[in-house]
């Protein structure tokens, strides 16, 4: 799902709000949790995950295709745990199960 198709649908389960305030409600969201992990702080929403910011440390990497060494600096890597509750309901719903079935 993307994030216009997460706002119709939001619109279209609360006929009574316009699918702009619907729009304008999202960003909000998802540009505070993104100003928030910017600060390094964790956005935890219960029953549903947390997010947070992992750091890598700067590393000495190769180029594949001349394998010359190259150093790569340190990043800010996001990082999303599912919630209990929402691992629960996912093994529920028997997602993933077909997939891992016919890995075997």
């Amino acid at each position: 799902m993307i994030k216009s198709e997460l706002v119709l649908k939001i619109a279209e389960q609360n006929p009574h709000l316009y699918q702009r305030d619907v729009e304008t409600l999202v960003n909000a969201i998802l540009d505070t949790i993104a100003d928030a992990l910017a600060r390094g702080d964790r956005v935890e929403l219960r029953g549903f995950g947390a997010f947070s910011v992992k750091r890598r440390d700067a590393r000495r990497g190769r180029n594949p295709r001349t394998g010359a060494a190259v150093a790569v600096s340190e990043k800010a890597i996001p990082v999303f745990k599912t919630g209990k509750e929402m691992r629960l309901r996912l093994n529920a719903a028997g997602i993933g199960e077909s997939t891992a079935a016919a890995s075997n």
